[in-house]
């Protein structure tokens, strides 16, 4: 019996772009945090979603919903991000995104017309 967990689902719920911020750490590679209060605004006892992606596996994104923005403060100021992570948000509900829906709009629109001049040259052919 192994003693990981099957990796999660990618959720169906609709994706929401949050700014992430690189850290260093030996498993998570950015941590991001918004609240209907514009984030850098937001009093510490407003509560928003964390985002968190990981230095390894795909690059998918994780948004914990209905963290405070005091946890996301401490997260960023721990000395040791994994071992926060482990002791206060492993265990919280999560959605997960694919990275593809992390990238910026301009490489999705870039992305959409690289692939319409494909299909266009393809018939062409």
């Amino acid at each position: 019996m192994s003693k990981f967990k099957p990796a999660a689902a990618f959720s169906e719920t609709e994706y929401v772009a949050i700014t992430m911020n690189p850290v260093v750490s030996n498993q998570i590679a950015a941590i991001g945090f918004s609240s209907p209060i514009t984030a850098d605004a937001a009093p510490s006892d407003a509560f928003g979603t964390l985002a968190v992606t990981f230095t390894r596996g795909t690059g998918a994104v994780y948004h914990y919903p209905g963290v405070s923005r005091a946890t996301y403060d401490a997260f960023m100021a721990a000395e040791s991000k994994d071992k926060f992570f482990g002791q206060h948000i492993k265990n919280l509900p999560f959605d997960k995104f694919p990275a593809s829906a992390a990238k910026p709009a301009e490489d999705k629109v870039e992305e959409a017309a690289d692939t319409a001049e494909t299909a266009t040259a393809e018939k062409e052919a």
